[in-house]
C-alpha cells in the first residue's frame, strides 16, 4: 500500500517505522526537526504543511492508498481529512482527535478515529491494514507486541513451537474470555488469541516463518 502520515510526533514517527517494511509510506511534518524521530526509517519524509494542496501532491496523495492524520490538533486534521475525501477519494483516512466532542464531525466525514491516547499507532495501523495479525507499538523501539488470532494451522502445536528464540516469544494465551500465561509444552487451540514480544527488527522474518502475511 502507498500511505501518508500527516504529523511526525511520537505517534506518527512510531506508525512510520512499524508501516515501512511491507509499505510505501511518505511522512509530512512542518518541523525538520520532528523528522530526527524517524531513525533508520527507508520511506520518504517531506516538510511542508499537510494543508498545502501543492504539498500532499508531491508527496503522492493521488495515488495514496490510505492516509493517517496524526498532527496534535483537531482542527488541521479535519481539515486534512475533509481534503482527503473530498478533492482525492482516499479509501482509508484514519485520525486521531484529543477532543471527544469532534467526534461527530469526524464521523459526517466518514473518518475512521483513534481517539484513545493508549496504542494509538496501532489502532492506526489496523485500520488501515486489517490483516489477522496485530502489531502494538511500545514505549521502546526495539520491541513490539503482536497479537495473532489462531487457526487451524496453529492447532495442536505447543507454543514452543511457535517461539522463536531471542526474536518472539508467547507470553499469553487467551482461549475464550480467559487468558492464560502459557507453559512451554501448553497444547494450541483453534480460537486461541497468541500474544507475543517481538523484535521490531525481526518482524518480517517472523511474519514469514508464522505465515501471517
Amino acid at each position: 500500500m502507498y500511505i501518508i502520515i500527516v504529523g511526525c510526533g511520537k505517534i506518527g514517527a512510531n506508525l512510520a517505522k512499524s508501516l515501512q517494511e511491507d509499505h510505501n509510506v511518505v511522512v509530512i511534518d512542518k518541523e525538520r526537526a520532528a523528522f530526527f524521530k524517524l531513525r533508520d526509517f527507508n520511506g520518504i519524509f517531506l516538510e511542508g504543511n499537510g494543508l498545502d494542496l501543492d504539498v500532499l501532491k508531491e508527496a503522492g496523495i493521488e495515488k495514496a492508498d490510505a492516509i493517517a492524520l496524526t498532527t496534535g490538533y483537531d482542527n488541521t486534521n479535519i481539515a486534512i481529512a475533509q481534503i482527503a475525501k473530498k478533492i482525492f477519494n482516499i479509501p482509508k483516512v484514519v485520525a486521531k482527535i484529543s477532543e471527544p466532542e469532534k467526534e461527530e464531525v469526524y464521523k459526517q466525514l466518514g473518518v475512521d478515529l483513534i481517539s484513545s491516547s493508549s496504542l494509538i499507532a496501532a489502532l492506526i495501523k489496523d485500520k488501515i491494514i486489517e490483516k489477522g495479525a496485530s502489531t502494538y507499538i511500545l514505549e521502546s523501539d526495539k520491541l513490539t507486541i503482536v497479537e495473532i488470532k489462531s487457526d487451524s494451522q496453529y492447532s495442536g502445536k505447543k507454543v514452543s513451537d511457535i517461539n522463536l528464540s531471542g526474536e518472539f516469544q508467547i507470553i499469553t494465551v487467551v482461549r475464550g474470555e480467559e487468558p492464560i500465561i502459557p507453559e512451554q509444552n501448553l497444547v494450541l487451540e483453534k480460537g486461541d488469541i497468541l500474544i507475543g514480544v517481538a523484535k521490531i527488527s525481526s518482524l518480517k522474518k517472523i511474519k514469514k516463518i508464522l505465515k501471517l502475511q
